[in-house]
């Protein structure tokens, strides 16, 4: 399967069409290269409060509530989409109101059938917690796509070992992560993070991001990282788990991954982190004993 991981340079559209027909034509583009899914990045909604007056668009949570009026316009665009092309998509994140003006982190996946499903983001960062509203999400979720399970980590639950760990152990042998960082840090632990998971779980992970500066936008205002698809670091895949990186390009990044050869590198593995994992859980290990030394 080809996948497709956007670095996404953030727009200023003037309108809900014009952001639409920049959508089609990126995932026009990711399908006429063969892609099989299609990932963009978090945080992707926020660029459509662009097409607010200074008042809504200079203040975060006015943005929030006015993007809720294009919710059905943002399903029913890629639903269209995803039927249209013939993959299946997550585009991005859109902040949804719950209820009670509380907000959560959502990444929809729509299936070229009709199928529409998601995962909230369900750990918060600094950013998201100062903002009083954003709420993290309380379920964990593994997708089942033409006979391949999938999960979605969504940016900073990338960097949380136990989650993916569960979606693995439910069957998932690919990770989406829909990422947006304004740091060199942030971008770095995320990096690490898709990593760490791939090597500890022997799956492929995928990762979108945001790029380039808005400043209009309190949200988007820097953006950094490098859209990629990574590997475990053993036999047959790349020494650095890279199949695959933007190197500073914005558009699309793909590879292809052959998750049979995934699962038949088990057994010429020379190291097994995911049937190692369990022992770590011993007793004797799951707490540390002081000792003094004098």
């Amino acid at each position: 399967m080809k996948i497709a991981v956007a670095r996404y340079p953030v727009g200023r559209p003037g309108s809900f069409a014009e952001f639409a027909e920049t959508q089609r034509q990126w995932i026009e583009e990711a399908a006429q290269a063969g892609a099989g899914i299609a990932l963009l990045p978090e945080y992707l909604s926020l660029e459509l409060a662009a097409v607010f007056d200074d008042a809504v668009r200079d203040d975060l949570h006015a943005s929030l509530a006015s993007l809720q009026a294009l919710r059905q316009d943002w399903i029913d665009l890629y639903r269209g989409l995803a039927a249209d092309s013939g993959m299946l998509l997550v585009p991005g994140t859109f902040l949804l109101d719950v209820g009670n003006g509380r907000y959560r982190n959502r990444a929809d996946v729509f299936t070229p059938d009709g199928g529409h499903d998601w995962q909230d983001k369900l750990q918060l960062t600094g950013f998201e917690k100062a903002t009083g509203v954003i709420d993290g999400g309380d379920a964990l979720r593994v997708f089942e796509y033409r006979g391949l399970r999938f999960g979605i980590a969504v940016c900073y639950d990338i960097e949380f070992p136990l989650p993916v760990r569960a979606q693995v152990e439910a069957g998932a042998r690919l990770i989406l992560a829909p990422s947006c960082t304004d740091t060199a840090a942030g971008a770095t632990r995320v990096r690490v993070g898709c990593l760490a998971r791939a090597l500890e779980n022997r799956c492929f992970i995928t990762q979108a991001v945001t790029a380039g500066d808005a400043p209009w936008s309190p949200a988007l205002d820097v953006n950094t990282g490098e859209a990629a698809v990574y590997a475990p670091m053993d036999v047959g895949f790349p020494a650095d788990g890279v199949l695959a990186s933007s190197d500073g390009r914005d558009g699309w990044t793909l590879a292809d991954v052959d998750f049979d050869a995934l699962q038949a590198s088990r057994a010429h593995a020379q190291v097994a982190n995911d049937r190692d994992w369990p022992q770590q859980l011993l007793p004797p290990l799951r707490a540390a004993r002081v000792t003094a030394l004098g």
